[in-house]
């Protein structure tokens, strides 16, 4: 199956690491005009060095004001992609005022914020938004607390933004990755202890490659998947089966 983006202009946070800054570079590589939106500034400049094309934008998205900002120069997407968040893990008791609004404010707050500004700006003929859920909004893990309950809140924007951008030919989905191979994904669970219990009820017994998140985003930016809309697509290689 073909499936082609060539000169659209696709937005993606979170580009700095992990699945956005392999999207990002996927997407540009495809010929599509990419947008992309970290906080730091160091892996930014790393991605301009590696794909000159691609316009980045340093910004904390937990900053309302600011992030509206950095952003108004934007006049059209076609495409967005809510990638960035952070993961705060720890037993509920533990969890402070501090960790709730911090988490909530990324994974969030920032995913609302982006979404209102650009589905302002996408053409009349659509468009697409994607956003970078989790597993752990639809199951429930020891320590996620705070992280589940934000990735929830990120599906149930999903399913109101498609009810109410659906009229505009604007499409709104999320991808629910279980444990992704990133850098960090690697760090969190080389220890085969700590790993086993997850990999038991994954009946491919393996966690997922940054590839496979980065395709199943591509399609569901794509005119190929044009009749999908508030969906929450689990990439957990059949763990929500058992």
């Amino acid at each position: 199956m073909e499936v082609s983006l060539k000169n659209k202009i696709i937005l993606v946070t979170g580009a700095g690491q992990g699945i956005g800054n392999e999207l990002c570079k996927r997407l540009s590589s495809a010929g599509c005009h990419v947008i992309g939106v970290s906080r730091s500034v160091t892996p930014l400049q790393d991605l301009k060095r590696d794909c000159p094309n691609i316009e980045t934008i340093a910004v904390d998205l937990s900053d309302w004001k600011a992030t509206r900002r950095s952003l108004d120069h934007i006049k059209k997407v076609d495409g967005v992609v809510n990638n960035a968040g952070i993961a705060i893990i720890k037993p509920f008791e533990e969890l402070s005022e501090e960790d709730f609004d911090k988490t909530f404010s990324i994974n969030a707050k920032a995913v609302f914020n982006v979404s209102q500004m650009m589905a302002s700006r996408m053409p009349n003929v659509g468009g697409s938004i994607v956003n970078v859920s989790s597993l752990a909004s639809l199951r429930s893990f020891q320590g996620h607390c705070v992280y589940s309950a934000s990735k929830a809140a990120v599906d149930s924007i999903t399913r109101s933004l498609a009810l109410e951008l659906g009229p505009r030919n604007i499409r709104v989905n999320s991808v629910n990755p279980t444990v992704i191979l990133t850098r960090m994904g690697r760090e969190n669970w080389s220890d085969p202890a700590k790993a086993k219990p997850l990999l038991d009820n994954i009946p491919l017994h393996r966690f997922g490659e940054v590839s496979e998140v980065v395709d199943a985003i591509i399609y569901l930016l794509s005119d190929k998947s044009s009749f999908m809309n508030g969906h929450s697509l689990p990439l957990e290689g059949g763990y929500c089966a058992c």
